[in-house]
């Protein structure tokens, strides 16, 4: 019997590497993207897949085989498709749930991708970050880990303050290469001082400096039709954002914040309610409104939402002290990183702006808490329709598997999960099935939603980048 899973695991990981190989081919020659039920598998290492494909069985209840995953593949490798995402573990459910010949497997492909080749050709977008913090960075991070062929967005330019030196630029350079929350940067960054730019994985990406954004010109770097993304939070009104719009190469502005007078939105939830063919501006809104927003749709569209109350318990953010000293909001001026700070958040509010049949009816506070990243929302929802527990998990877990919010709610099963276990989530709603609470009624709720409050949070901004620039693959989730 050890003789035999010994094989067995030699064979796993054999197929595995095979795993690998196809899915990087894929990536490099044919800008296929494959996810596995939504989690990145592109620069996941032999162990990394296997998990994902254990994963993936415990969720859809049935087995996910890396073996079945590679002859599906294979067969998509050797098939005509345009730029797409495609999603593995969700081919190989279906292949299994629907019968199918094993010896059909390409057959099968050809079947449930048949749509492909009738999507829009997509025009490549140049995207330019304007301020490179936290979620800057990150969004540098995926921009670059995700070029590829160059089909959809190329990071051409990051806008900063202030003169650049060599110093500065190895610095930027540095924050950019490791960071003490998201690891090590699965790529390379080096400088060009002559050229005042970063060159990630052998590609140049100017830095500008700039007191404002009416000063640059663009198109001195070769950059046309920009998407700016603002992620310094300096202006937040369709005023000050319009600012972007007078520079020379830039014609769409998306913030990385709440924001007064434009479309607040929430990627998977309300993005096609604003078209970009008319709107220029847009708000990525915050990361608890990204993370309670599909939730509190799932609840509301299947068992109606009379009231409730948010609290969410956030990391420390910049905006709080270091050690105690002054600051502008009550409480923040308290050493961040020693204590459990209560203090207001907007999203109860903001959720409204994505769920107009919400407004009025959630209060919200929030508790920063002495850990750097990874939050948790929790929601306490009087509903209209008696549910249990058992209920609410059948409903999240048909949206987490089928449907227009695929990408934005993961599901978890674990009993152990805590904060650290959800950093580097893609999904900006982690809601933990374990933690969830019925009042005997039946029609008060608690749930438990874990959020990466910086990594979830800059998808969903790619996510609507994406959707506003108009370089949205096909999807098959």
């Amino acid at each position: 019997m050890y003789e035999k899973e010994l094989a067995f695991q030699a064979d796993r990981r054999k197929a595995t590497t095979e795993f690998i190989k196809l899915t990087s081919d894929l990536w490099y020659d044919k800008s296929i993207e494959i996810v596995l039920f939504k989690n990145q598998v592109i620069d996941k290492n032999v162990s990394d897949i296997i998990n994902l494909h254990e994963y993936a069985g415990e969720f859809v209840q049935k087995p996910i085989s890396i073996f079945d995953s590679v002859e599906i593949l294979r067969a998509i490798n050797d098939i005509k498709l345009p730029p797409s995402k495609l999603d593995i573990g969700k081919l190989t459910y279906e292949y299994h749930s629907d019968n199918n010949d094993s010896s059909n497997v390409k057959s099968f492909v050809i079947n449930k991708l048949k749509d492909a080749n009738n999507s829009d050709e997509i025009k490549p977008k140049d995207v330019v970050l304007y301020g490179f913090g936290r979620i800057g960075r990150l969004l540098a991070r995926e921009l670059m880990a995700k070029t590829g062929k160059g089909t959809q967005m190329r990071l051409r330019a990051i806008v900063t303050r202030g003169a650049t030196s060599e110093e500065i630029l190895e610095k930027r350079a540095n924050l950019l290469r490791t960071d003490s929350v998201h690891g090590k940067f699965n790529g390379t960054v080096d400088i060009d001082v002559k050229n005042n730019a970063l060159i990630i994985n052998g590609t140049t990406v100017h830095i500008i400096n700039a007191a404002q954004p009416e000063d640059i010109d663009y198109t001195n770097y070769g950059i046309k039709d920009a998407l700016i993304i603002d992620n310094t939070g300096a202006f937040r009104d369709k005023k000050e954002l319009s600012r972007h719009l007078k520079s020379k190469g830039a014609s769409r502005v998306l913030l990385t914040a709440p924001a007064k007078e434009i479309p607040n939105i929430v990627h998977g939830v309300n993005h096609n309610e604003y078209s970009p063919d008319t709107i220029k501006i847009f708000s990525a809104a915050s990361c608890t409104t990204n993370a309670i927003t599909p939730i509190l749709k799932v609840i509301d569209d299947s068992l109606g939402i009379t009231k409730g109350h948010l609290e969410t318990i956030h990391a420390y953010t910049n905006d709080q002290n270091l050690v105690d000293n002054m600051h502008g909001k009550y409480r923040r001026g308290r050493a961040a990183a020693l204590n459990m700070v209560i203090t207001e958040t907007g999203a109860g509010k903001a959720v409204a702006k994505a769920l107009p049949a919400l407004e009025n009816k959630l209060t919200s506070n929030a508790i920063r808490v002495p850990v750097p990243n990874g939050s948790l929302a929790i929601l306490n929802l009087e509903i209209k329709n008696k549910t249990s527990i058992n209920g609410i998990d059948t409903i999240i877990k048909k949206y987490a598997l089928e449907g227009d919010l695929v990408e934005q709610i993961k599901y978890s099963l674990s009993k152990e999960m805590v904060s650290s276990d959800i950093i580097g989530t893609s999904a900006p709603s982690i809601y933990d099935s374990k933690a969830t609470i019925v009042e005997k009624s039946g029609k008060n709720i608690i749930l438990y939603i874990w959020y990466d409050n910086e990594y979830g949070y800059s998808h969903q901004v790619i996510r609507l980048a994406k959707y506003i620039s108009k370089v949205r693959r096909y999807t098959y989730y």
